[in-house]
C-alpha cells in the first residue's frame, strides 16, 4: 500500500501521524507542502478525496487567516486560491490512499485507511 502525506516537519501532530505511517510498513510518500508548491490540480484533488469543501481544511487560527479571510464569504475557486497563495492555511497533515484521503488529527486518524 502506498500513502502521501501532505506534512509539516514543525506540526507535533503532523509528525505523529508520519511516525504511525512509517511504522506500518507501507510505502509513505512524504510532501512539505510548505516547501513544494501545491497545484491547483493538488488541492482540487485533495479537496475531492476528502469529499469536503476548501473552506473545511483550511485553519482558522492561523494570522493570515484571520488578518485576510476572517468574516469573508468566497466561494470554492476562491478559497482554493487562497490556499494557493497561502499554503500555511491547509489543515495537516493529511494523508492519501488511493482515492480516499483523512485530515490526521488526531493523527491517529490515518490508520482509517489501513
Amino acid at each position: 500500500m502506498k500513502f502521501t502525506i501532505y506534512h509539516n516537519p514543525r506540526c507535533r501532530k503532523s509528525r505523529e501521524a508520519l511516525e504511525i505511517l512509517s511504522s506500518s510498513k507501507n510505502e509513505v510518500e512524504v510532501v512539505e507542502y510548505l516547501k513544494t508548491a501545491l497545484t491547483k490540480k493538488d488541492i482540487e484533488g485533495v479537496l475531492d478525496k476528502l469529499k469536503c469543501n476548501p473552506l473545511e481544511i483550511i485553519r482558522k487560527g492561523e494570522v493570515i487567516f484571520k488578518e485576510k479571510y476572517k468574516g469573508k464569504e468566497l466561494n470554492k475557486e476562491e478559497w482554493v486560491e487562497a490556499l494557493l497563495e497561502y499554503p500555511i492555511l491547509i489543515e495537516r497533515p493529511i494523508v492519501i490512499k488511493g482515492d480516499t484521503a483523512v485530515v490526521g488529527r488526531p493523527p491517529e486518524r490515518v490508520k482509517e485507511l489501513f
